[in-house]
């Protein structure tokens, strides 16, 4: 075990979080051409799962609402992520990638309302908190734009029109957008 305690880099983490809704504004238009081959019932049973877990994960605050958890589940969210881009860009749109996917994106949620409450804890100030909600909303938009962008750009120059080519090529922006995610995910976090 390591000696000392984490500590949050501020600068690092507002970078971090930066990135991370820039990769969500990316990727929100991609999932209604994802998750094509699902049917509704997939949906429930998601819905189940994700409601259960939250329910679990809950319930273990007393254990992880630290710092230290926060780091380890904040990461553990993102190689989940990275995963499913990685499987997407190796195998895209077959009915398992699409169950996959949604799979992955469900188990990322289910630890949504723990980071954001953990986020609150290690923070500590409004000054803090005001800056990364920024950050966030400014990442948002920003790959909002950008995706839309993009769309346009592969349309119009390189003629790809098909909507499963569009969003296929739209994973290596997030794949180099997770990457950088991960990266200042890790730097974010510092032993003192």
């Amino acid at each position: 075990m390591q000696n000392g305690t984490l500590e949050i880099n501020r600068k690092n983490y507002i970078i971090y979080k930066l990135l991370n809704s820039l990769f969500l504004g990316l990727s929100v238009g991609s999932v209604f051409i994802l998750y094509t081959p699902l049917s509704p019932s997939i949906y429930s049973l998601g819905g189940i799962a994700l409601a259960l877990g939250m329910l679990f994960i809950a319930r273990a605050y007393p254990y992880i609402m630290t710092i230290e958890w926060f780091f380890r589940l904040s990461l553990f969210v993102e190689v989940v992520i990275l995963v499913v881009v990685i499987f997407f860009l190796l195998k895209p749109y077959t009915y398992s990638t699409a169950l996959l996917i949604y799979i992955g994106y469900q188990i990322t949620f289910t630890f949504g309302s723990y980071l954001v409450r953990a986020e609150t804890l290690a923070l500590k100030s409004d000054d803090n908190l005001k800056d990364v909600d920024s950050a966030k909303q400014i990442g948002y938009l920003i790959g909002m734009v950008a995706s839309y962008l993009f769309y346009k750009f592969i349309e119009n120059f390189y003629s790809i029109a098909n909507k499963q080519d569009q969003v296929y090529n739209l994973h290596y922006l997030l794949l180099i957008n997770e990457l950088l995610i991960i990266i200042f995910l890790i730097k974010s976090f510092k032993r003192v």
